[in-house]
């Protein structure tokens, strides 16, 4: 008995590696010495004088599963690389390298590199270079037609230039837009769009225009590009959030300190189409939908009242749309969320 007759293709794995080297080579940027293929990926950081390295790992969640039911799957790795770097930029490092992990009960080759494919589309959104990753096939552990994701990402800063939350009151938190769910609450809307509604992937929804399918998988945006254009204008940037689990409740707070509160005002935007629905089809509370979902706001950035103006502009002219969406007041360290816009 082989490796092979227990399930583990090695051969077929080796072949994809240098498929997968072919499409990594798209994100190569200044500082790779050497990249996937070998035991371990090497960057060499180049022009800092005081370099201060983030790092962060996340995941998709049951987001997944969308794609396991439409049997789409080269959107679902650039949500992999969004949920990772829009994390590492609240602290204002630059992206540098990611790295993978795909695990599996048998190994799909279509599957697999249509999910690299968008793995690779969101390191060149986010100017970071794919350097490495795991591909593990583990035979009876996932079901037939189903993968897990995980995702790594190191970045880059001047000691000067980290985000280190100082919020004052007076402030003012600037939002910008999501492309939709992201990659979040998917546990609910899978519960209300299929077990309540009785609804299909391929269900047509006049509302938004598409099938839920499409509308699910939708890839979460990607604000590097946003973040370094207001470092590069000058703003000074005092907190960002990225609006992901436990959404405008959990995230924003951690910005704060004991003397101010954030007050968001919801009136200031009009959430996507998708949020609405889910509200109503599922019955679910206002609260609950800002605690679980970003409700159309994906990232808040926090800057002084002098410089919103500004800092919607720039953020604007990447092709990103920026508003107001609440203000620091005096405060216990919450989040408010209040009726009302500017």
């Amino acid at each position: 008995m082989r490796y092979k007759d227990a399930g583990v293709d090695v051969d077929k794995a080796e072949r994809l590696v240098e498929r997968i080297k072919k499409l990594a080579e798209r994100t190569v940027r200044d500082g790779v010495e050497f990249g996937i293929g070998g035991f371990a990926g090497a960057f060499t950081v180049k022009g800092f004088r005081e370099p201060v390295f983030s790092v962060t790992t996340d995941g998709v969640g049951t987001k997944l599963k969308i794609a396991f039911l439409t049997g789409v799957h080269n959107t679902v790795g650039v949500d992999l690389v969004a949920m990772c770097v829009n994390d590492l930029i609240t602290g204002g490092a630059e992206p540098l390298s990611f790295l993978d992990y795909f695990a599996c009960g048998k190994l799909d080759e279509k599957t697999y590199i249509s999910v690299i494919e968008g793995i690779v589309k969101g390191c060149e959104e986010a100017e970071c270079a794919l350097i490495g990753g795991e591909t593990a096939e583990m035979p009876d552990f996932y079901p037939p037609g189903e993968y897990d994701l995980a995702g790594f990402c190191v970045g880059v800063c001047e000691r000067e230039e980290l985000i280190v939350p100082s919020l004052e009151v007076g402030d003012l938190a600037v939002g910008i837009a999501s492309s939709g769910l992201h990659s979040n609450g998917f546990s609910l809307v899978r519960k209300v769009v299929f077990d309540k509604m009785g609804f299909t992937v391929d269900t047509y929804i006049p509302e938004l225009g598409k099938t839920l399918g499409e509308e699910l998988l939708t890839p979460t945006k990607i604000y590097v590009k946003a973040m370094k254009a207001l470092k590069s204008a000058g703003v000074r940037v005092k907190g960002v959030a990225h609006i992901t689990g436990g959404a405008f409740y959990e995230k924003p707070k951690r910005l704060l300190r004991p003397g101010v509160s954030l007050c968001i005002y919801r009136d200031a935007w009009e959430p996507p189409a998708v949020f609405r629905l889910i509200q109503k089809w599922g019955e679910v509370p206002e609260d609950e939908m800002y605690r679980t979902f970003n409700m159309g706001v994906g990232m808040i950035v926090v800057v002084s009242r002098e410089d919103a103006d500004r800092t919607v502009d720039v953020i604007s002219s990447c092709g990103e749309k920026a508003f107001p969406v609440g203000e620091v007041i005096e405060g216990k360290g919450e989040v408010l969320l209040w009726e009302g816009r500017f």
